[in-house]
């Protein structure tokens, strides 16, 4: 779907905060800066990412953008959509310039364009959790003997619990049932009180919310984290641009990842100011949910080595688990932007 832009005024912060902020303000170099203020033709840059913590970390920016008085040097075309299926062949056929996609899908459109696509940022980190009504679930390994829903078949949840299953020994202990969507998984849950379900944010604030009987006691970012080998990190969403355009366009290029990590950083900041534009744009249904949610988001820009070294690790795993997810073969190291 496509949203509508609102008109909000964007927060404004100094400049030398910006600079002062981690993940890809760490990326921005003189050389870059010296980029972004030459003089270039303005493009329109067309942008589609995915209803959830994706789209949340770009609502600042996306409000920005439909100012009359942005200040930016492009325009940006903004698109959110309910499913990494509907941007893929966007991306393939060049009617998307810019995506945000779950990091394996940015492995797969790699393999896919033999190196058409690029890697810019980890735009998301972890925001799975285990959610269930029993309260003796308190670690992972718990789960051994049960019954486990969760959405993402042939997606990353599958293979992110296969692997963390896997690692605690109770891969054959679990059976996994999934579900379309993450309303189902909460009724498995509501109907099944010995059940635990895997919910990613906001859905497991949601749920948490409307549903008092349930919790969330474990974040299997902290699972991965104690698994983790290499640098690996648990990832949700990555940001690619095609190659092509990357080339032709690098001040283009270099104002979004800018503007990005502004947007990302003011929505980390001031969850309760940006709620309701979350709401505008059609990613969470009501504000108070909304501003719960994001600080569990774990939004983030991640560019350079960080980025090199969080996705490259991430994408190894998948890929011993099973190689499909991530297209094949790992992709090379031409797939990491590096001109930030």
């Amino acid at each position: 779907m496509t949203t509508k832009l609102t008109r909000r005024g964007f927060v404004a912060l100094a400049a030398g905060e910006l600079l002062a902020l981690a993940g890809c303000g760490q990326a921005q170099s003189a050389g870059s800066q010296a980029a972004t203020t030459q003089a270039a033709d303005p493009v329109e840059v067309r942008v589609a990412s995915l209803k959830g913590p994706t789209s949340i970390g770009l609502v600042s920016f996306m409000d920005k953008a439909a100012s009359e008085d942005s200040g930016l040097a492009n325009t940006y075309d903004f698109t959110i959509s309910a499913a990494a299926d509907e941007i893929v062949p966007k991306v393939i056929s060049g009617d998307v310039d810019v995506a945000l996609v779950p990091a394996n899908v940015a492995s797969v459109l790699y393999n896919k364009t033999e190196g058409g696509v690029l890697a810019l940022d980890v735009n998301t980190l972890g925001v799975l959790n285990v959610v269930t009504g029993d309260a003796s679930i308190q670690a992972f390994e718990d789960l051994a003997g049960r019954t486990v829903y969760l959405t993402g078949k042939g997606a990353s949840p599958e293979y992110v619990m296969g692997y963390l299953l896997d690692a605690a020994g109770i891969a054959d202990q679990v059976t996994l049932e999934f579900k379309s969507e993450a309303t189902e998984v909460v009724s498995a849950l509501v109907a099944d009180p010995s059940a635990a379900g895997i919910l990613p944010e906001p859905f497991k604030t949601a749920a948490l919310a409307k549903n008092s009987q349930l919790a969330s006691p474990i974040d299997l970012t902290d699972v991965w984290d104690a698994h983790a080998k290499d640098g690996s990190r648990l990832l949700t969403g990555v940001t690619v641009v095609r190659a092509e355009f990357a080339e032709q366009h690098p001040q283009a290029v270099s104002e979004f990842v800018e503007q990005q990590n502004a947007s990302v950083e003011a929505v980390k900041a001031a969850p309760d100011d940006w709620a309701q534009s979350v709401v505008d744009h059609g990613i969470v249904d009501a504000a108070p949910i909304a501003a719960k949610a994001i600080p569990g988001c774990n939004l983030a820009c991640l560019t350079g080595a960080e980025l090199a070294s969080a996705l490259s690790g991430y994408l190894d795993v998948l890929s011993q688990f099973d190689a499909s997810s991530i297209g094949g073969k790992l992709p090379g190291d031409d797939f990491y932007y590096d001109k930030l």
